[in-house]
């Protein structure tokens, strides 16, 4: 249609005006009218090919894209395959499945991604018999036009998300919480110079819980970072003096309405744990959870001591007076111990005990002892 019309113009345009001006520049009116008519007439019928060539380049251009994308659909669905089969082949070698269900899923996978080739082939094909018929993807409606196929359709399925087959460590949040005391050599906790409800810990921390072996959950390790917190009431109006290198209990000159002692560590514990697990097996993944089982743990912790504060409450002169003394205890720098819990889920039964005195030198050591309810979400 393009060389029709390029030839029609060579044909009147260029004969028309070299006629024109041989005969004569001044001829009869008619006949100037009727070159000017068709001079213009050429002249827009030259830039409507050219529009009708750069149109024809561009459909061509976008054809060609959608012929690579077809290319493109072919070699990222055998590399997904070949993924596939790996995976199931490994699976196979771990004597994970059997080769009869390696098999199943060979050709479930296979099935699979021809399909995912002939539909994205099959979408591309239809957009470009809409480019050839109407030159566009555009399909328009009475009411509005709608792109149903532009640029940022999804040409094909993508690539399903590999699903990690199996994850040996998770992750839990740990809040514990209870009674906490002092050990003394020959001494028992009846006989303890501090009150046995008044006397507090608290432990918030994050650990990893993984694995041992590879087939069975019946034994983990579990590790982690926490924030321990060992508080002491002392009894019969006493509370903590610095006298030289000994850190000693004195009874303070006024009654005391409140004497509260605590040490802040940063510890890292790590426990052997024990217990069974609900499995949960599908073709692409297998989980172990914890679920509501019984759980044992048995293990330890090391980590350095933050801080130590005393606060005392009294009434002097009338008034009520707060004392907040941190620091100067000769505390501990190191800390550690062993620990342990036992229950069902979430819920245990925790205890610790600091093999680390609290203070240091002391003439008589004393050792941090723990009871209380632990929360392992």
């Amino acid at each position: 249609m393009a060389r029709s019309i390029k030839s029609f113009i060579n044909q009147t345009v260029m004969q028309s005006p070299f006629e024109y001006w041989k005969g004569g520049c001044y001829q009869e009116k008619s006949k100037k009218m009727k070159t000017l008519v068709t001079i213009a007439t050429s002249v827009a019928m030259i830039l409507f090919v050219q529009i009708l060539n750069a149109q024809d380049d561009d459909m061509s251009v976008k054809i060609e894209q959608l012929k690579q994308q077809k290319e493109r659909i072919v070699v990222s669905e055998k590399s997904a395959l070949k993924k596939e089969v790996e995976t199931i082949n490994n699976q196979l070698a771990n004597a994970e499945i059997t080769k009869e269900e390696a098999q199943q899923l060979k050709e479930a996978a296979a099935k699979k991604h021809a399909l995912n080739i002939e539909n994205g082939i099959a979408i591309i094909e239809n957009r470009i018999a809409l480019l050839q018929r109407n030159g566009t993807e555009i399909i328009g409606t009475e009411d509005r036009e709608i792109d149903v196929l532009g640029d940022d359709f999804k040409i094909y399925k993508e690539v399903e998300e590999q699903i990690k087959y199996d994850i040996r460590t998770t992750t839990d949040f740990v809040l514990a919480f209870g009674l906490n005391n002092v050990i003394v050599d020959g001494q028992s906790l009846s006989d303890s110079d501090y009150e046995i409800w008044g006397s507090k810990f608290f432990e918030i921390g994050v650990s990893w819980r993984t694995r041992v072996f590879k087939n069975t959950n019946c034994l983990r390790v579990k590790y982690g970072v926490s924030y321990m917190s060992n508080g002491l009431k002392p009894t019969d109006n006493r509370y903590f003096v610095r006298n030289g290198d000994q850190t000693e209990l004195e009874e303070f000159r006024l009654e005391l309405d409140k004497s509260k002692f605590r040490t802040d560590n940063l510890v890292v514990p790590v426990y052997l744990e024990f217990g069974p697990s609900n499995v949960e097996k599908t073709e692409k993944s297998i989980r172990f959870y914890r679920g509501n089982n019984f759980r044992i743990g048995l293990g330890g912790y090391a980590g350095v001591n933050l801080s130590a504060r005393q606060k005392l409450k009294y009434e002097e002169n009338g008034g009520d007076v707060k004392d907040k003394i941190k620091g100067k205890y000769r505390t501990n720098d190191l800390v550690y111990g062993l620990s342990g819990y036992i229950g069902f889920g979430d819920l245990t039964i925790y205890t610790k005990y600091d093999m680390s005195p609290i203070f240091k030198d002391a003439i008589v050591d004393q050792n941090n002892v723990s009871l209380g309810l632990r929360f392992d979400w």
